[in-house]
């Protein structure tokens, strides 16, 4: 008997691969391992409308259908160990896993700020349900609120703590919030938006120490301003999960880099033939927006992935060689794509927006419902819209090419 196909991460992306391989057909031993004692579940809402509301398992749970029935889960026993050589992964548990394909999807964890101070309660980051829980249980109406950070992680919170009646100040570094991806025209029109509704902004601005013992009662900023406030969420950025990777010959470098088949590399560049890596822990290329390789942190990703790499394995394993063969030889050419939510605003962007070196309101006005499109060299790399969904989904099969509009 083969050795099983071990999946490392139990989220979206590990549950979409479990799901993808036993629609192809594979019917061997399938193991999914999750460091959280939690089965699958979404992560966006979290920022979003879940923690506006009772945050528990079942508001973000993922159905799980009967095909995964034989399907193995080890929850809440964390991978701290890999040797790609001998096919084996060590868990916190101390139990040795053996694999004969590993597929990682362990995706990130926040970026936290301990250098700054760390008080024992009130300083807090999303990423999981129980950080998600931990944060609603202290957004009480009155409660002063530093949020740290003014990308959309750090904007969506911001307004979710605003309508549960804190009252919130974003402290971000850039000059205005979600700057690189959104371009400042539109970053200034979201700005506005939160201010009609109470939210502060102090840009271009940074903590240089969090206050406080038992509980935060402040932080300190760059400019000698102390802000006091009871809940600090902090939202400065994520670091990819592969530490239980190390001393394995595997580049690791900003994630695990993958080659088109999203099979990982080994330092040369030569992949693993068994070992691949999908979601926001990956690091490739897209070529129809940008050849450089990079993580891309959107929603559809994980899922696009894990189904091509569910895909070859599963029929690799079966006995059609030819469609094998023609899996592997197809293109991963993703258009990326994210949705946002902050007070009123409902943003839908599709393609890379962060590679627009030209971006143009195409329709609508600021200030209300509009459209832009992002460009480079021609090209129409991106489209963002606030409302404008249907017009917004028209663009999706124009973006990564030379495309004009009307």
């Amino acid at each position: 008997m083969t050795n099983p196909v071990v999946i490392v991460g139990a989220s979206m992306g590990g549950l979409r691969a479990a799901e993808t391989l036993r629609k192809t057909g594979y019917a061997g031993e399938l193991i999914v391992i999750g460091d959280e004692p939690h089965a699958p579940y979404n992560r966006p809402p979290l920022s979003k409308e879940v923690l506006a509301e009772h945050v528990d398992h079942a508001a973000v749970a993922f159905p799980l259908g009967e095909i995964l029935d034989d399907v193995q889960w080890i929850l809440g026993d964390a991978v701290v160990a890999t040797n790609l050589d001998h096919h084996t992964i060590t868990l916190a548990s101390g139990r040795v896993v053996d694999y004969g394909t590993l597929i990682i999807a362990t995706g990130l964890r926040p970026r936290r700020l301990d250098e700054l101070g760390r008080p024992a309660t009130g300083v807090h980051a999303i990423r999981t349900l129980d950080d998600a829980m931990a944060l609603r249980a202290e957004l009480n109406p009155g409660a002063r609120v530093v949020v740290y950070g003014a990308g959309f992680i750090g904007c969506e919170t911001a307004a979710t703590a605003t309508k549960l009646g804190a009252t919130v100040t974003v402290v971000g570094k850039g000059e205005v919030p979600m700057l690189r991806p959104l371009g400042r025209q539109l970053a200034e029109d979201i700005q506005r938006r939160h201010e009609a509704h109470g939210v502060t902004f102090l840009n271009n601005t940074r903590i240089v120490r969090i206050l406080g013992d038992d509980h935060l009662t402040g932080v300190e900023l760059d400019n000698g301003q102390t802000l006091e406030c009871d809940v600090l969420i902090e939202a400065v950025g994520s670091l990819p999960n592969v530490e239980f990777l190390e001393g394995n010959d595997i580049d690791i470098e900003s994630g695990i880099h993958v080659n088109d088949t999203l099979h990982a590399l080994h330092a040369n560049g030569e992949p693993w033939a068994n070992v691949y890596a999908i979601g926001d822990v990956a690091r490739f290329p897209i070529p129809q927006f940008d050849p450089k390789t990079r993580r891309v942190e959107h929603w559809n990703i994980p899922t696009e992935m894990a189904r091509k790499v569910g895909r070859q394995i599963a029929l690799e394993h079966g006995d059609d060689a030819e469609a094998h063969a023609a899996e592997m030889a197809k293109e991963f050419t993703p258009i990326p794509s994210f949705w946002s939510d902050q007070f009123e605003v409902s943003l839908l962007a599709y393609g890379l927006l962060d590679q627009g070196e030209d971006v143009r309101l195409l329709e609508g006005e600021v200030g209300g419902d509009c459209l832009y499109g992002y460009y480079r060299d021609g090209k129409m790399v991106g489209v963002c819209g606030i409302g404008m969904r249907q017009k917004v989904m028209s663009y999706r099969n124009k973006v990564g090419l030379n495309f004009e509009p009307e």
